[in-house]
């Protein structure tokens, strides 16, 4: 009976530990982002289960279908020498964007990163080191987000940051709801193509070609900073997105509803 009870207490004391433990009453299964494609002005469709989870969470991935806007979005995990040809044709278009940065991103390109926001940019969070977010622990996880933020605080003017693209886009329920508490919106997105193999680009066509096809109403594009197509194409793709009556918008404009952009950037 004394083994009972001691078994007993045991019990309800791990219960209530896991009950305590904010994010440990949710599931960690890993889950990796993917999306039937867009394509001839359809939007991009995750699905039911994407869709509800992303709202349980506040995250997005497109914007409304009946809302020509799009949303330019970069990841960044290393410099190639092509986003400064990047930065210069989003000035010279009046396009704001978003660049997720790792630490190595921030440790090797710091110029670069100061820039971006001098110019009007969300410096967004894409980790530290680029783990798979689903196995590493609570704190850990917390501690990618916070080295990124800080960093970013120490060499830009930026001195919050609100948006997280989790690595290799891996998630699960657990990370999305750490991520919650400690301030971030997931941004996923419903424009993306094979583009960050250095080793094997296509020239600028491929790059070009592959966003046009796949372009939608609402569209979050993901491009990666380390492709030569894109840089190359950008411009061209930017200009003939506009002569289709598309308009480019900041993440706020999305996040806070409100038609808030970037100051440096509103047309």
């Amino acid at each position: 009976m004394k083994k009972l009870m001691i078994v007993m207490i045991t019990g309800f004391l791990v219960f209530g530990f896991l009950a305590g433990n904010s994010a440990s009453a949710v599931s960690n299964k890993s889950i990796g982002w993917g999306f039937k494609k867009g394509s001839g002005g359809k939007q991009a469709e995750a699905g039911k289960a994407y869709d509800e989870l992303l709202e349980k969470y506040g995250a997005f991935y497109k914007d409304s279908p009946g809302k020509k806007v799009l949303y330019m979005t970069f990841d960044n995990g290393y410099e190639n020498g092509y986003t400064e040809k990047i930065l210069n044709v989003l000035k010279e278009e009046k396009v704001p964007a978003a660049f997720f940065v790792t630490g190595h991103y921030l440790n090797s390109a710091p110029d670069l990163v100061k820039r971006m926001v001098d110019e009007g940019h969300i410096v967004g969070n894409h980790s530290w080191s680029h783990p798979d977010l689903t196995t590493v622990t609570d704190e850990k996880l917390r501690k990618e987000l916070d080295l990124v933020k800080e960093k970013t605080a120490e060499i830009t003017k930026q001195k919050n940051m609100s948006y997280l693209r989790p690595p290799r886009g891996v998630f699960s329920e657990r990370t999305m709801k750490v991520a919650k508490e400690a301030g971030y919106t997931h941004v996923m997105w419903s424009l993306a193509f094979v583009d960050w193999h250095t080793d094997s680009q296509k020239g600028w066509k491929y790059s070009y070609d592959n966003i046009m096809r796949q372009i939608h109403p609402g569209a979050v594009l993901l491009l990666h900073t380390v492709s030569k197509d894109n840089a190359e194409a950008l411009q061209k793709v930017i200009q003939d997105l506009k002569k289709q009556g598309y308009t480019f918008k900041s993440l706020d404009y999305y996040e806070m509803g409100k038609g808030a952009e970037s100051p440096l950037l509103t047309p």
